[in-house]
């Protein structure tokens, strides 16, 4: 397994000029390895409603194609998102951090904890390129082909829990985040 931290490095290493949209416990890490204008910290999140936000963005700047970071627990509170990224092709990369927990509410196990799989569950929504990562290495060594080509794209991470964590705070207000990434998605890519 890997540490959620080290999954986001690889991450930050890859994403070239994509927006990322950062859900629950990734939002408090993320804005240590990347802090542009193309990342969006969806906090405070509806549970389960970020591949809406990454469709609504990917479809509207198609070139560019969008990353999100989603919690288990934030997956499993819209499964059918996964129908809807595979009947709406468009340059969305979600990867699912899995380590189990409702981890910014105090770790409660999640149901189907150890049991559920995300991939298969991908695959009977319709998506065709689903990548599996239960390491470290594996994700190094992958994350560059997962992340290229065309959407949709599903990446499960299988991460270390941590006991114990908040709800991670914003890196800044709202208001700024939109105005930040509006103004990013204005800027031609490179």
């Amino acid at each position: 397994m890997m540490t959620i931290h080290e999954a986001l490095q690889v991450l930050a290493a890859e994403r070239s000029q994509r927006v990322v949209i950062t859900t629950m416990a990734a939002t408090g890490i993320w804005p240590k390895l990347s802090d542009t204008g193309l990342d969006f910290a969806y906090i405070p999140s509806a549970m389960g409603h970020g591949p809406g936000l990454a469709l609504g963005l990917a479809l509207a700047h198609p070139q560019r194609g969008v990353i999100l970071v989603n919690g288990d627990g934030s997956m499993l509170m819209n499964l059918g998102a996964l129908v809807t990224l595979a009947n709406h092709p468009a340059n969305v990369y979600l990867v699912i951090l899995d380590n189990g927990l409702y981890e910014v509410t105090g770790g409660q196990p999640l149901v189907g904890a150890g049991r559920t799989d995300y991939a298969l569950i991908a695959r009977g929504a319709g998506i065709e390129r689903v990548y599996t990562f239960t390491d470290l290495n594996q994700w190094q060594s992958g994350a560059r082909e997962a992340l290229s080509g065309p959407g949709p794209v599903v990446i499960w991470l299988k991460i270390e829990g941590r006991l114990g964590e908040k709800t991670p705070k914003p890196p800044r207000p709202m208001a700024e985040q939109l105005a930040r990434l509006q103004a990013a998605l204005a800027q031609p890519l490179v």
